[in-house]
């Protein structure tokens, strides 16, 4: 397949024209409309600072259905036990600026440039992006961050300092979601820790034609609860593991 230049008007090609590898499109602008319309069809960034901009729809898609996420025992007692608060939009820009940090530290690429991150912040002060922050003695332990559009939830990157903190905010965004009766979580490519939760590879054909059913509801924009672990909707998860 062909991989398509994006010109300034806002548009791109359908996602199931992506190549083999999931590179479907090069070029364009960060811009909250251009972003918010590559969600929609099922097409996300990700480049590294020196890249142009790379646009990508992979086959096999990593989806996590809420009600499968999966808990250790150990991370089900930690959670018991009231070890972590759990919050919601409270730190938006410090969980997106500390993922990109601890890649860094790792000595790992990021995708995470400053024009990247700044394109998120401007869609969490329209309503779109929202974090989930683990705080641990009153500091900030870990998080993840995505964008909400309508059944589904588009997880971009997660992060802890402290262990089983990523998790933990992962566990409540399910319960949250299953609460509200969300489709999916969009975890885009495939890692060991993701499947360990739960998360599942589905062909780019089915996460589309989901995709475009989830599309059809409303998108509810603005901040979301604050103490998430306050909240008590949603289906109990499943329990494995040591």
């Amino acid at each position: 397949m062909p991989v398509f230049r994006l010109s300034d008007r806002i548009s791109f090609p359908p996602a199931h024209f992506a190549s083999t590898n999931g590179l479907l499109a090069i070029g364009g602008d960060l811009s909250e409309s251009r972003l918010l319309m590559a969600y929609r069809m099922g097409i996300f960034p990700w480049f590294s600072e020196e890249d142009p901009i790379l646009w990508w729809s992979p086959d096999p898609r990593l989806v996590l259905f809420p009600d499968e996420v999966k808990v250790s025992r150990r991370l089900s007692r930690t959670l018991r036990q009231g070890e972590f608060t759990i919050t919601a939009d409270v730190a938006f820009d410090r969980v997106i600026e500390q993922c990109a940090a601890t890649r860094f530290e790792k000595g790992e690429p990021t995708w995470l440039t400053d024009d990247m991150a700044n394109a998120y912040k401007g869609l969490h002060e329209m309503g779109y992006a929202h974090s989930i922050e683990t705080w641990h003695e009153e500091r900030l332990a870990g998080g993840l961050y995505g964008i909400s559009l309508g059944g589904v939830f588009f997880g971009e990157s997660m992060f802890a300092l402290v262990s089983n903190a990523s998790k933990a905010a992962l566990v409540y965004l399910c319960r949250y979601m299953s609460g509200q009766h969300f489709d999916m979580i969009d975890c885009q490519v495939t890692t060991d820790h993701l499947i360990r939760m739960g998360a599942r590879e589905i062909s780019r054909k089915e996460f589309l034609r989901r995709l475009d059913a989830s599309m059809q509801r409303r998108t509810d924009r603005g901040r979301w609860p604050v103490r998430m672990d306050d909240t008590r909707a949603g289906k109990p998860v499943s329990v494995t593991g040591p």
